[in-house]
């Protein structure tokens, strides 16, 4: 319980002195006429998103090791569980020398909202993509190894951005609308439905699925995209935690050990995988670059 305490504590304090960047400047598109409008939080959820925005939570200089991760919270596209499922997950990942991004995304069922979840905030997640691949010498971290980690309805934007075609290109595009928007992992933690079965998963990147057994909204689409992934020959890796449900969080929600460490099964397979170390920036050898 202490260890639990300590990571809520250092996430609170990150999320104090984090940076925040707007991947739209001048404004969302189709959302410029609320640029500015500030953002709604109660205790620690956030609503009211419409400058979409990467919070940078840095891995220590004397461990960081250039992989990065776009931290995706969930909360139903209403709002977004800000600390359980973003700074939080930020922290756990700088443990291991990963620079983490957390995504404030357009919510498609927040009260009034006329955004769409394929459509808009899935805009944000590749947007979020592109732009750290933009700034990944700034933030020195390496394009070639970027993942996205997406928790419950975040984790249905990873797998609509990872797994399934990506829409023509804007009109107009800039310059971080010309990097690549395909990450080159991804990590889903109990993922919604939404984007499974998906539509191309021969071109999906290695993945890591999370969720409980016991989890009815989101148990079958997290083993349906890992048999469909393992199907096509994609890499990846399954958890099902039995008699537990949805949203463990990083595990400090949970009283079973399983759920408490599933983390560190993750820090497995990124060291596995050859995420946390350098390749003269390349992909992992054997892993088809973005």
């Amino acid at each position: 319980m202490r260890n639990k305490l300590v990571l809520i504590l250092l996430a609170l304090c990150a999320h104090a002195g984090a940076q925040q960047q707007l991947l739209w400047p001048d404004g969302a598109p189709g959302a410029e006429k609320r640029h500015n409008e500030p953002e709604k939080v109660e205790n620690t959820y956030v609503s009211n998103i419409h400058d979409p925005s990467l919070t940078v939570v840095r891995a220590n200089p004397r461990h960081a090791n250039g992989a990065a991760v776009v931290i995706v919270p969930g909360g139903g596209h209403r709002m977004l569980v800000w600390q359980n499922e973003g700074m939080v997950a930020a922290k756990s990942l700088n443990r291991v020398g990963v620079t983490a991004f957390v995504l404030k995304y357009r919510l498609a069922r927040d009260q009034g909202s006329s955004y769409g979840i394929d459509t808009d905030a899935a805009a944000d997640l590749r947007r979020a993509v592109r732009w750290v691949r933009a700034h990944a010498a700034e933030y020195g971290v390496d394009p070639h190894r970027l993942g996205v980690m997406g928790f419950s309805a975040g984790g249905e934007l990873v797998s609509l951005v990872a797994d399934n075609p990506e829409p023509a290109p804007p009109a107009k595009p800039d310059a971080i609308d010309r990097q690549s928007a395909r990450p080159d992992f991804q990590v889903l933690v109990y993922p919604g439905p939404l984007g499974v079965p998906a539509k191309a998963v021969q071109n999906a990147p290695p993945a890591f699925i999370v969720a409980g057994s016991s989890d009815k909204c989101c148990m079958p689409p997290a083993l349906a995209l890992y048999q469909q992934l393992n199907g096509a020959g994609v890499s990846a890796e399954l958890h099902l935690y039995a008699d537990t449900d949805h949203a463990f969080n990083m595990g400090q929600r949970s009283e079973r050990l399983s759920d408490v460490h599933w983390p560190d099964r993750l820090a497995d397979w990124l060291s596995d995988g050859g995420w946390l170390i350098p390749h003269d920036g390349k992909a992992p050898q054997g892993v088809p670059a973005p």
